[in-house]
């Protein structure tokens, strides 16, 4: 049985750590709110861009097609792109896209084929390297603790130029996509070559865009656009997921230490009645053998 004095240390001990996690809790709530501003704003632009893409990908004949729409022939080496936090206590953030990625790697692996891993963020750096070290070709982890469209672009043009050389013959991007700050849901999307989508085309009349200049040389300049456009989204994207992770596990600490701490007082004030007890006790006992 632990002495009173050592349980009024650990209640100490809880609430100064109660205290910290609630302070976590409300920085990540900041952020966060900061975070899903970014994203909203970027999502209409990414999504507007795909769909461009799409109808540009439709008009263009196989043969005339950019390399970074038909894609390699064969292809043998595969890259994967995962976004992970720079900082731990977020939960099972971290978790999800490492079992996503360890899924994905084995059912390629099955198919014969080469699998290359970039991790942004140290935590997603460490998350793999104990289960594919051999596999890591590169890591990014100031990236995703500052996401700007400048680490993006820099880490797009890497990518680009890696695919065109031939390098890598497909290219994929797994993050968490922020949903609410209790659902961070794991994406796998294929970067490149870029997959359209498809797209369900319905009877009766409907618009039709000309473009200038022709669809190929638009198609040679929106492509590693749309590289960089998604490498940014999934940034943000992550870091939103990050901070609503974050703020949920630290909601939870919280909560949890204020179960710890009615639990230790509770433990503390019997402890101390029984202590009182008992010294009256001896104290009664004393006097009537006097």
């Amino acid at each position: 049985m632990p002495s009173l004095k050592d349980l009024r240390g650990r209640i100490k001990s809880v609430k100064s750590t109660q205290q910290i996690t609630k302070t976590m809790k409300m920085v990540a709530a900041a952020k966060m709110r900061r975070a899903e501003d970014a994203c909203q704003q970027s999502r209409p632009y990414a999504a507007s861009l795909g769909r461009v893409l799409n109808e540009l990908a439709e008009r263009v004949p196989a043969k005339g097609a950019p390399l970074m729409l038909r894609g390699h022939d064969n292809p043998q080496t595969i890259r994967l792109i995962m976004f992970g936090s720079s900082r731990g206590l977020c939960g099972g953030f971290n978790g999800q896209i490492s079992r996503t990625a360890i899924k994905a790697i084995r059912q390629w692996e099955k198919q014969g084929k080469r699998v290359e891993i970039v991790t942004v963020g140290t935590k997603a750096y460490a998350e793999m390297k104990s289960h594919y070290g051999s596999f890591i070709v590169d890591r990014n982890d100031d990236t995703a603790n500052n996401p700007t469209y400048e680490g993006a672009h820099a880490l797009a043009e890497k990518t680009t130029t890696d695919f065109m050389n031939g390098t890598c013959h497909e290219v994929h991007i797994l993050f968490n996509e922020f949903i609410n700050v209790i659902t961070q849901k794991a994406q796998l999307v294929q970067l490149l070559p870029f997959k359209a989508a498809e797209v369900e085309h319905t009877k009766g009349a409907h618009a039709t865009t000309e473009y200038e200049p022709d669809e190929e040389t638009l198609l040679k300049h929106l492509l590693p656009l749309n590289v960089a456009t998604q490498i940014f989204a999934a940034l943000l994207e992550s870091q939103a997921s990050e901070q609503g992770a974050r703020m949920s596990a630290m909601d939870s600490a919280t909560r949890n230490a204020g179960e710890m701490i009615k639990d230790l007082s509770l433990t503390y004030n019997r402890q101390r009645q029984a202590n009182i007890t008992r010294e009256i006790t001896e104290i009664v006992s004393g006097a009537e053998a006097v």
